[in-house]
């Protein structure tokens, strides 16, 4: 249960040499914009279903994004991203890591792939690195760090833009046509 609860995640971009990228719009980035960026992200998980809703609130126009995905047989496996999507899946990199990635490599992950690399490094603490491919080449790095503001996510943080009021998580999964040709 290390990832449930309520994050702050503090975002930013680089380029492969390592250098800092202030806009990954260039790099083919499904959700492109400007870094540094902040997001709260909440996390629920009873031990077989998991939602995460990631919340944009400085640096980017603010946006929410909902993901949901079932434990089967110790594999998170998320449900589809759209279309034409790879399996996207969550899987342990060992004591206190976790990695999201597509579970094949197909057309899609041709297309756009980015692999979460989530390390859980002291108690409420997190970094999340991800390589982003965009059609077949790596174009940026992601690294977000992330302090725990709570053990929960019963009720929206004082940051989040969406207001007081209202679920943490978003009524509709996200879902995107960046596939959708690989599905005709």
């Amino acid at each position: 249960m290390l990832a449930r609860g309520t994050w702050h995640e503090h975002v930013e971009l680089y380029n492969l040499d390592g250098t800092p990228l202030n806009d990954d719009t260039a790099a083919g980035s499904g959700a492109a914009g400007p870094a540094p960026y902040d997001q709260l992200i909440y996390i629920d998980f009873d031990g077989r279903f998991m939602k995460q809703t990631n919340v944009t609130f400085r640096g980017r126009e603010a946006h929410a994004n909902t993901f949901a995905a079932e434990l089967i047989d110790g594999v998170l496996v998320f449900d589809e991203l759209g279309p034409g999507a790879f399996e996207n899946i969550g899987v342990s990199g060992g004591p206190g890591i976790l990695i999201y990635n597509s579970r094949h490599i197909d057309e899609a992950c041709k297309l756009y792939q980015e692999p979460d690399f989530i390390v859980y490094t002291a108690p409420g603490q997190r970094v999340r690195t991800t390589l982003l491919y965009s059609n077949g080449e790596a174009t940026r790095t992601c690294t977000g760090k992330a302090t725990r503001l709570s053990p929960g996510c019963e009720r929206r943080d004082c940051h989040d833009p969406r207001g007081p009021e209202g679920d943490v998580h978003e009524k509709e999964l996200f879902h995107t046509r960046l596939w959708a040709d690989l599905a005709q």
